[in-house]
């Protein structure tokens, strides 16, 4: 197989969120696949390659360009237009388009059916995120009743939801970063995430939606909004409840009755395994050789399906207009 080259904008704490950690993640495992290394786009770094100068290098052909970062992508895809890459796709919704030349690996199935839609003559595979092995159910005491994460949580969650709890339970609210959020949700009973205003100012989708599967995978009820990749997973009233439901109050009164219920829903260890390193290693492997044998015949084909685009479209809609004319006029 090619060699890959994860591209990243950098790898430091100005860069540090929940796609750059899954970016790692699946460097990490597609290590155990193929030879993979990070390479840095924006500014060099001690420990990476630095992107100018791997373009400097001969026999790029045998390597393979893995872009991932949203607002960079087309301009990364036109700089290296001339050579292999892969779009590896988390968040939904930039509105750029991509060359069938480019094959799409997606992180959700809400993703994949986004490209499957937008660009219908791409290659396109599935790939979900991994949930690391630490988020597990420790089954220890939990002491905590409410667990909320402040980043990326909507106003009705902040600013009505928590006054409302805060004084009929033990609610804890984190406004900083968290090295080990497994220690965590294995002490919480419920956790609460509301992440579709956030994305909607973003004008992009929940890519993948991590903490609440991760909070599922240790045992905790969770009350989440459904948005985006959240809904590959998340099955309101079978392994997660809906928050923002109608009102305050009715939020409040299940939250306090699921804290106080011995009967959990949760995710079932099938679901589980899909989004564990083993089928994730499996899966890529399968996809990398799919897209190293395209690659071994790209340079010999012609692209000659016509892309959806906008005149597309027109004609398609002049040719429906002149069919619906024609019926009428025979009648």
């Amino acid at each position: 197989m090619r060699k890959l080259y994860f591209l990243l904008p950098g790898t430091g704490k100005k860069f540090a969120c929940g796609g750059l950690f899954a970016e790692l993640k699946a460097f990490e495992l597609a290590k155990q696949v193929c030879p993979s290394e990070i390479v840095i786009y924006r500014q060099k770094e001690t420990d990476n390659l630095f992107l100018d100068d791997v373009l400097k290098q001969n026999n790029l052909e045998d390597v393979i360009f893995v872009i991932s970062w949203g607002f960079d992508v087309p301009k990364l895809a036109k700089k290296l237009k001339s050579y292999n890459v892969i779009y590896h796709a988390h968040s939904a919704g930039y509105g750029f388009n991509l060359p069938s030349s480019i094959p799409i690996i997606t992180v959700s199935r809400n993703t994949l059916g986004y490209w499957g839609q937008k660009s219908p003559n791409s290659l396109i595979y599935y790939l979900p995120n991994e949930i690391s092995d630490e988020f597990n159910n420790l089954n220890i005491e939990r002491d905590i009743d409410v667990l909320i994460q402040e980043r990326k949580s909507s106003d009705y969650l902040v600013k009505q939801l928590v006054p409302a709890l805060k004084n009929q339970c033990n609610l804890v609210l984190i406004d900083h970063f968290v090295d080990d959020l497994s220690k965590l949700f294995n002490r919480s009973k419920v956790y609460l995430y509301d992440s579709a205003e956030y994305w909607a100012q973003q004008r992009v989708s929940e890519g993948f939606g991590l903490q609440p599967m991760e909070a599922l995978a240790c045992g905790c009820q969770v009350f989440s909004s459904i948005n985006g990749g959240l809904s590959d997973y998340l099955d309101p009233g079978f392994n997660c409840y809906k928050i923002a439901g109608y009102s305050t109050e009715y939020d409040v009164k299940r939250i306090l009755k699921a804290i106080n219920s011995p009967q959990r829903l949760t995710l079932s260890p099938q679901i589980l395994a899909e989004y564990r390193s083993e089928n994730i290693i499996q899966r890529l492997e399968t996809i990398l050789e799919e897209i190293n044998f395209f690659f071994d015949h790209k340079p010999q084909l012609k692209g000659d399906i016509q892309d959806l685009t906008k005149l597309k479209m027109v004609q398609l809609f002049l040719r429906k207009v002149q069919k619906k004319i024609f019926s009428k006029s025979n009648l």
